[in-house]
């Protein structure tokens, strides 16, 4: 105790417990990186106070608007495995890795949008463009909506997914027809030439990407 000059163990019992002041707490690296027009809502609280999370939308998001690249530790087996989000893997220097978020600090606010089990639910659509992972939406997205993924066609095959399992009817949805053929042309910007897919807009990019 500095007032009485001793060394005691515990509180002093003339002067009393000391005054502890708390370290500000602060957000992890996913949760800073949320755009201000998205909002964090707990869904489900599991055992050990795990919180399942999902993204909803503040005010309206337009379609073909583009998220990303999402944010993950290249491995070559996941150490974190949540069966509502999305597995990610993508081609880096000839090898195939996964996008592992082994916690919030290694990735960005995308590790924390669920899967669609569903072409109702879906309101994002994940692809590989030039080695990272982006999101799009394949719709305008409303007011308190919540963000939901699903392969593109071509990232599908690339994953080794073909299909959405539906647990609650036992059923299989075919991936959206919106992620093979949007209704409007995908156009580049830099030439203007249209494509039928959003991955084939993106692999055409890669050439512009090059000349630069």
């Amino acid at each position: 105790c500095e007032d009485c000059g001793k060394s005691l163990i515990g509180e002093c019992k003339l002067h009393g417990p000391l005054i502890r002041a708390k370290d500000r707490v602060i957000p992890s690296r996913a949760r800073l990186t949320l755009p201000h027009y998205l909002t964090l809502r707990v869904l489900e609280l599991r055992a050990g106070n795990q919180q399942i999370l999902g993204v909803f939308a503040k005010k309206v998001i337009q379609k073909r608007t583009q998220f990303g690249p999402y944010v993950g530790q290249l491995s070559t087996k996941l150490t974190r495995y949540d069966e509502s989000r999305l597995v990610l893997q993508v081609l880096k220097d000839g090898g195939k890795y996964f996008l592992d978020t082994p916690n919030e600090d290694c990735g960005n606010w995308m590790m924390f949008v669920r899967l669609a089990r569903n072409q109702e639910e879906q309101t994002l659509v994940a692809y590989q463009h030039c080695g990272e992972v982006y999101f799009t939406t394949v719709k305008p997205i409303e007011p308190h909506t919540e963000l939901k993924v699903w392969y593109a066609a071509d990232y599908a095959k690339f994953m080794e997914a073909s299909a959405v399992f539906i647990k609650e009817e036992s059923d299989v949805c075919p991936l959206p027809p919106v992620a093979k053929e949007p209704i409007d042309p995908w156009i580049c910007s830099s030439c203007r030439s249209t494509f039928a897919t959003f991955a084939l807009l993106e692999s055409h990019q890669c050439i512009h990407k090059d000349r630069v």
